[in-house]
Protein backbone atom coordinates (compact mmCIF):
# COMPACT_ATOMS: atom_id res chain seq x y z
CA UNK A 1 0.00 0.00 0.00
CA UNK A 2 0.85 3.30 -0.97
CA UNK A 3 2.20 5.87 1.78
CA UNK A 4 0.37 9.27 1.58
CA UNK A 5 2.17 12.30 3.30
CA UNK A 6 -0.21 14.69 4.81
CA UNK A 7 0.88 18.43 5.64
CA UNK A 8 -0.06 20.11 8.85
CA UNK A 9 -2.08 17.32 11.15
CA UNK A 10 -3.68 17.74 14.51
CA UNK A 11 -2.15 15.14 16.98
CA UNK A 12 -5.09 15.11 19.22
CA UNK A 13 -6.26 11.84 18.29
CA UNK A 14 -2.71 10.71 18.14
CA UNK A 15 -2.03 10.82 21.66
CA UNK A 16 -4.61 10.17 24.63
CA UNK A 17 -3.66 13.03 26.82
CA UNK A 18 -5.72 15.07 24.15
CA UNK A 19 -3.35 17.78 23.63
CA UNK A 20 -3.59 19.75 20.37
CA UNK A 21 -0.25 19.83 18.94
CA UNK A 22 0.21 19.99 15.02
CA UNK A 23 2.69 18.10 12.84
CA UNK A 24 4.48 19.29 9.58
CA UNK A 25 4.55 16.25 8.31
CA UNK A 26 2.14 13.23 9.19
CA UNK A 27 2.00 9.33 7.37
CA UNK A 28 0.00 6.76 8.76
CA UNK A 29 1.57 3.14 8.21
CA UNK A 30 -0.36 0.15 7.81
CA UNK A 31 2.09 -2.30 5.83
CA UNK A 32 6.15 -2.73 6.55
CA UNK A 33 5.87 -2.40 2.61
CA UNK A 34 4.51 1.04 3.14
CA UNK A 35 7.19 2.04 5.36
CA UNK A 36 10.13 1.30 3.11
CA UNK A 37 8.57 3.07 0.86
CA UNK A 38 8.36 6.41 3.01
CA UNK A 39 11.86 5.77 3.56
CA UNK A 40 12.59 6.44 0.28
CA UNK A 41 10.53 9.53 0.14
CA UNK A 42 12.42 13.32 0.52
CA UNK A 43 10.22 13.82 3.52
CA UNK A 44 12.23 11.05 5.69
CA UNK A 45 15.35 13.06 5.65
CA UNK A 46 13.87 16.66 5.77
CA UNK A 47 13.40 17.01 9.36
CA UNK A 48 13.43 15.85 12.43
CA UNK A 49 11.09 12.13 12.92
CA UNK A 50 8.90 10.44 15.55
CA UNK A 51 7.16 7.26 15.26
CA UNK A 52 3.90 6.84 17.45
CA UNK A 53 1.32 4.36 17.77
CA UNK A 54 -1.62 4.22 20.49
CA UNK A 55 -0.03 7.49 21.77
CA UNK A 56 0.10 6.70 25.18
CA UNK A 57 3.19 7.38 26.25
CA UNK A 58 3.95 10.85 24.50
CA UNK A 59 3.68 13.92 25.89
CA UNK A 60 3.99 16.83 22.87
CA UNK A 61 4.56 20.16 24.56
CA UNK A 62 4.78 22.16 21.20
CA UNK A 63 4.10 21.62 17.41
CA UNK A 64 6.35 18.90 15.80
CA UNK A 65 8.78 20.65 12.98
CA UNK A 66 9.06 17.54 11.06
CA UNK A 67 7.74 14.24 10.16
CA UNK A 68 5.22 11.88 12.79
CA UNK A 69 4.97 8.30 11.10
CA UNK A 70 1.52 6.60 12.94
CA UNK A 71 2.14 2.98 12.85
CA UNK A 72 -1.12 1.26 12.35
CA UNK A 73 -0.36 -2.18 10.62
CA UNK A 74 -2.60 -5.23 11.80
CA UNK A 75 -2.47 -8.91 11.95
CA UNK A 76 -1.04 -11.79 14.30
CA UNK A 77 0.02 -15.28 13.74
CA UNK A 78 0.55 -18.14 15.58
CA UNK A 79 3.63 -19.04 15.11
CA UNK A 80 3.93 -23.20 16.87
CA UNK A 81 5.29 -23.99 19.99
CA UNK A 82 8.59 -25.25 21.25
CA UNK A 83 6.98 -27.59 23.58
CA UNK A 84 6.99 -25.50 26.18
CA UNK A 85 5.68 -22.05 24.59
CA UNK A 86 3.51 -21.02 21.95
CA UNK A 87 4.89 -18.26 19.83
CA UNK A 88 2.72 -16.17 18.48
CA UNK A 89 3.51 -12.65 16.13
CA UNK A 90 1.69 -9.64 16.08
CA UNK A 91 2.10 -6.45 14.00
CA UNK A 92 3.17 -3.55 15.39
CA UNK A 93 0.36 -1.14 15.06
CA UNK A 94 -2.30 -3.91 16.69
CA UNK A 95 -3.43 -2.41 20.22
CA UNK A 96 -2.22 -3.91 22.92
CA UNK A 97 -5.54 -4.49 25.36
CA UNK A 98 -7.08 -5.69 21.89
CA UNK A 99 -4.03 -8.61 21.18
CA UNK A 100 -4.38 -9.44 25.35
CA UNK A 101 -8.24 -10.31 24.42
CA UNK A 102 -7.76 -12.41 21.37
CA UNK A 103 -4.94 -14.11 22.64
CA UNK A 104 -7.21 -15.06 25.59
CA UNK A 105 -10.68 -16.22 22.79
CA UNK A 106 -7.83 -18.20 21.19
CA UNK A 107 -7.03 -20.32 23.97
CA UNK A 108 -3.83 -18.71 24.77
CA UNK A 109 -3.11 -17.73 28.26
CA UNK A 110 0.23 -15.85 29.75
CA UNK A 111 -0.49 -12.01 29.20
CA UNK A 112 -4.11 -11.44 31.55
CA UNK A 113 -2.23 -9.34 34.27
CA UNK A 114 -1.72 -7.08 31.56
CA UNK A 115 -5.22 -6.80 30.45
CA UNK A 116 -6.55 -2.39 29.92
CA UNK A 117 -3.03 -1.63 29.46
CA UNK A 118 -3.56 1.38 26.62
CA UNK A 119 -1.28 2.05 23.85
CA UNK A 120 0.16 -0.29 20.64
CA UNK A 121 1.81 -3.84 20.12
CA UNK A 122 5.01 -2.08 19.06
CA UNK A 123 5.15 0.20 21.60
CA UNK A 124 5.08 -2.11 24.91
CA UNK A 125 8.43 -3.60 24.59
CA UNK A 126 10.24 0.02 24.36
CA UNK A 127 8.22 0.75 27.89
CA UNK A 128 8.86 -3.01 28.60
CA UNK A 129 5.36 -2.69 30.18
CA UNK A 130 4.08 -4.17 33.27
CA UNK A 131 1.21 -4.69 35.75
CA UNK A 132 -0.22 -6.68 38.44
CA UNK A 133 2.99 -8.68 38.80
CA UNK A 134 4.19 -9.35 35.47
CA UNK A 135 6.40 -7.43 32.68
CA UNK A 136 6.15 -8.25 29.08
CA UNK A 137 9.78 -9.18 29.30
CA UNK A 138 8.67 -12.52 30.80
CA UNK A 139 6.39 -13.46 27.67
CA UNK A 140 8.77 -12.14 24.98
CA UNK A 141 10.53 -13.97 22.56
CA UNK A 142 12.17 -11.51 19.86
CA UNK A 143 10.87 -8.35 17.84
CA UNK A 144 11.46 -7.19 14.25
CA UNK A 145 13.06 -3.87 13.34
CA UNK A 146 13.66 -1.08 10.67
CA UNK A 147 17.03 0.51 10.52
CA UNK A 148 15.63 3.96 9.78
CA UNK A 149 18.89 4.95 8.33
CA UNK A 150 20.35 1.87 6.32
CA UNK A 151 16.66 0.71 5.71
CA UNK A 152 17.87 -2.77 7.23
CA UNK A 153 15.51 -4.96 8.78
CA UNK A 154 16.74 -7.31 12.06
CA UNK A 155 15.64 -9.48 14.78
CA UNK A 156 16.59 -8.76 18.35
CA UNK A 157 16.21 -11.56 21.62
CA UNK A 158 15.19 -10.14 24.82
CA UNK A 159 19.31 -9.90 25.59
CA UNK A 160 19.89 -7.06 22.66
CA UNK A 161 16.78 -5.24 23.97
CA UNK A 162 18.12 -4.80 27.22
CA UNK A 163 14.87 -4.99 29.46
CA UNK A 164 14.59 -3.10 32.48
CA UNK A 165 12.17 -1.55 34.77
CA UNK A 166 9.87 0.18 32.49
CA UNK A 167 13.13 0.25 30.23
CA UNK A 168 14.60 -0.90 26.89
CA UNK A 169 17.79 -0.16 24.58
CA UNK A 170 14.97 1.52 22.74
CA UNK A 171 15.43 4.17 25.44
CA UNK A 172 18.52 4.28 25.09
CA UNK A 173 21.55 3.01 22.00
CA UNK A 174 18.64 2.24 20.28
CA UNK A 175 16.32 5.71 20.30
CA UNK A 176 15.47 6.81 17.39
CA UNK A 177 17.48 3.67 15.64
CA UNK A 178 14.80 1.06 15.45
CA UNK A 179 11.34 0.92 14.04
CA UNK A 180 9.79 -1.91 16.03
CA UNK A 181 7.68 -3.64 12.88
CA UNK A 182 6.58 -7.23 14.66
CA UNK A 183 6.80 -8.63 18.76
CA UNK A 184 7.02 -12.57 18.95
CA UNK A 185 5.55 -13.19 22.42
CA UNK A 186 5.69 -16.61 24.08
CA UNK A 187 2.80 -17.91 25.51
CA UNK A 188 3.14 -20.82 27.95
CA UNK A 189 1.58 -23.90 27.24
CA UNK A 190 1.83 -25.25 30.94
CA UNK A 191 -0.34 -22.06 32.10
CA UNK A 192 -0.34 -21.07 35.64
CA UNK A 193 -1.80 -18.21 37.15
CA UNK A 194 0.20 -15.11 38.22
CA UNK A 195 -1.96 -13.52 41.57
CA UNK A 196 1.38 -12.40 43.48
CA UNK A 197 -0.39 -8.81 43.10
CA UNK A 198 -2.19 -8.30 46.36
CA UNK A 199 -5.38 -6.29 44.99
CA UNK A 200 -5.59 -8.77 42.32
CA UNK A 201 -5.62 -11.62 44.98
CA UNK A 202 -7.86 -9.84 47.13
CA UNK A 203 -10.19 -9.23 44.52
CA UNK A 204 -10.71 -12.88 43.04
CA UNK A 205 -11.20 -14.22 46.59
CA UNK A 206 -14.04 -12.21 47.19
CA UNK A 207 -15.45 -13.55 44.36
CA UNK A 208 -14.52 -17.34 45.17
CA UNK A 209 -12.42 -17.99 42.23
CA UNK A 210 -10.13 -20.32 43.94
CA UNK A 211 -8.73 -21.70 40.37
CA UNK A 212 -8.94 -18.47 38.29
CA UNK A 213 -9.02 -18.58 34.72
CA UNK A 214 -6.97 -16.40 32.77
CA UNK A 215 -10.43 -14.94 30.87
CA UNK A 216 -11.02 -14.00 35.14
CA UNK A 217 -8.08 -12.87 35.55
CA UNK A 218 -8.17 -10.03 32.75
CA UNK A 219 -11.77 -9.23 33.84
CA UNK A 220 -10.81 -8.86 37.03
CA UNK A 221 -7.32 -6.52 36.36
CA UNK A 222 -9.68 -4.82 33.93
CA UNK A 223 -12.02 -3.96 36.80
CA UNK A 224 -9.51 -2.91 39.26
CA UNK A 225 -7.65 -0.37 36.68
CA UNK A 226 -11.33 1.02 35.53
CA UNK A 227 -11.67 1.90 39.27
CA UNK A 228 -8.65 3.36 39.71
CA UNK A 229 -7.18 5.15 36.34
CA UNK A 230 -9.32 7.58 34.20
CA UNK A 231 -10.34 6.86 30.80
CA UNK A 232 -8.16 8.56 28.21
CA UNK A 233 -11.17 8.94 25.99
CA UNK A 234 -13.34 10.70 28.78
CA UNK A 235 -10.49 12.52 30.46
CA UNK A 236 -7.10 12.64 28.88
CA UNK A 237 -3.74 10.90 30.25
CA UNK A 238 -1.02 8.58 29.75
CA UNK A 239 -1.82 6.49 32.92
CA UNK A 240 1.13 6.39 35.41
CA UNK A 241 3.37 9.69 34.70
CA UNK A 242 6.24 8.99 37.18
CA UNK A 243 8.01 5.13 37.40
CA UNK A 244 8.42 4.00 41.05
CA UNK A 245 11.52 5.11 41.79
CA UNK A 246 14.26 2.61 43.28
CA UNK A 247 16.74 2.86 46.16
CA UNK A 248 19.11 1.34 47.57
CA UNK A 249 18.34 -0.30 51.19
CA UNK A 250 19.81 2.18 53.55
CA UNK A 251 18.18 5.11 51.60
CA UNK A 252 14.75 3.16 52.09
CA UNK A 253 15.71 2.61 55.85
CA UNK A 254 15.87 6.55 56.05
CA UNK A 255 13.11 6.96 54.79
CA UNK A 256 10.88 4.74 56.71
CA UNK A 257 12.25 5.93 59.61
CA UNK A 258 11.24 9.85 58.55
CA UNK A 259 8.15 8.22 57.29
CA UNK A 260 6.52 5.03 59.05
CA UNK A 261 4.02 4.37 56.85
CA UNK A 262 6.19 4.28 54.07
CA UNK A 263 5.12 2.32 50.79
CA UNK A 264 8.10 0.13 49.23
CA UNK A 265 8.71 -3.21 47.74
CA UNK A 266 11.95 -5.60 48.09
CA UNK A 267 13.84 -6.31 45.40
CA UNK A 268 15.93 -9.72 44.49
CA UNK A 269 19.06 -6.69 44.07
CA UNK A 270 18.54 -5.74 47.34
CA UNK A 271 17.17 -1.94 46.47
CA UNK A 272 13.48 -1.26 47.38
CA UNK A 273 10.80 0.13 44.84
CA UNK A 274 8.98 3.06 46.32
CA UNK A 275 5.49 3.97 45.27
CA UNK A 276 5.74 7.09 43.69
CA UNK A 277 2.15 7.45 44.12
CA UNK A 278 2.30 7.55 47.94
CA UNK A 279 4.62 10.22 47.15
CA UNK A 280 2.88 12.38 45.79
CA UNK A 281 0.08 12.24 47.54
CA UNK A 282 2.06 12.28 50.91
CA UNK A 283 3.13 16.08 49.44
CA UNK A 284 -0.55 17.13 48.89
CA UNK A 285 -0.67 16.68 45.49
CA UNK A 286 -3.71 14.14 44.49
CA UNK A 287 -6.89 16.42 42.62
CA UNK A 288 -4.81 19.84 42.58
CA UNK A 289 -3.38 21.78 40.25
CA UNK A 290 -0.13 24.19 39.95
CA UNK A 291 -1.11 27.22 42.25
CA UNK A 292 -1.89 30.61 39.97
CA UNK A 293 -2.63 27.87 36.64
CA UNK A 294 -5.78 27.28 34.40
CA UNK A 295 -6.06 24.26 36.65
CA UNK A 296 -6.84 22.53 33.00
CA UNK A 297 -3.91 19.98 33.84
CA UNK A 298 -4.04 18.75 37.44
CA UNK A 299 -3.20 15.07 38.98
CA UNK A 300 -6.39 12.80 39.57
CA UNK A 301 -8.58 13.08 42.24
CA UNK A 302 -8.14 9.39 42.84
CA UNK A 303 -4.51 8.25 41.79
CA UNK A 304 -2.06 10.68 42.61
CA UNK A 305 0.34 9.25 39.54
CA UNK A 306 -1.69 9.82 36.53
CA UNK A 307 -1.69 14.01 35.38
CA UNK A 308 -4.61 14.60 33.31
CA UNK A 309 -6.10 17.05 30.70
CA UNK A 310 -9.24 18.24 32.38
CA UNK A 311 -9.81 19.68 28.72
CA UNK A 312 -7.77 22.23 26.75
CA UNK A 313 -4.32 21.68 28.52
CA UNK A 314 -1.28 22.32 26.30
CA UNK A 315 1.57 20.13 26.74
CA UNK A 316 3.35 22.82 28.65
CA UNK A 317 0.65 22.89 30.91
CA UNK A 318 1.14 19.17 32.03
CA UNK A 319 5.08 19.52 32.12
CA UNK A 320 5.13 22.43 34.51
CA UNK A 321 2.49 20.53 36.47
CA UNK A 322 5.10 17.19 36.35
CA UNK A 323 7.80 19.69 37.27
CA UNK A 324 5.95 20.81 40.24
CA UNK A 325 4.98 17.72 41.58
CA UNK A 326 9.01 16.68 40.70
CA UNK A 327 10.49 19.61 42.81
CA UNK A 328 8.23 18.88 46.15
CA UNK A 329 9.03 15.04 46.09
CA UNK A 330 12.66 15.97 45.81
CA UNK A 331 12.44 18.44 48.70
CA UNK A 332 10.62 16.57 50.76
CA UNK A 333 12.21 12.76 50.48
CA UNK A 334 15.17 13.40 48.38
CA UNK A 335 13.77 11.11 45.95
CA UNK A 336 14.22 12.31 42.03
CA UNK A 337 11.16 11.03 40.24
CA UNK A 338 11.49 9.90 36.52
CA UNK A 339 8.81 10.47 33.71
CA UNK A 340 7.77 7.61 31.93
CA UNK A 341 5.83 9.62 28.72
CA UNK A 342 8.15 11.12 25.93
CA UNK A 343 8.35 14.78 26.29
CA UNK A 344 8.14 16.25 22.85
Amino acid sequence: MRSIILSDVLLTPFNTFGIAARAKRFARIDTVEALLELRASPAWTEGRRLIVGGGSNVLFTQDFDGLVVHMATKGHADLGDDGTDRLVAVAAGESWDGFVRTSLAAGWPGLENLALIPGSVGAAPVQNIGAYGLELAERFAWLEALDPDTGVMTQLDADACAFGYRDSVFKHALKARAIITRVVFRLPLRWQPRLTYADLAQRLARQSAVDPSAAQIADSVTAIRREKLPDPAVVGNAGSFFKNPMVDAATCAALRAQEPSLVAHAQADGRSKLAAAWLIDRCGWRGRSVAGSSGRAAVHDRHALVLVNRGGASGAEVLALAEAIRADVLQRFGVALEPEPLVV
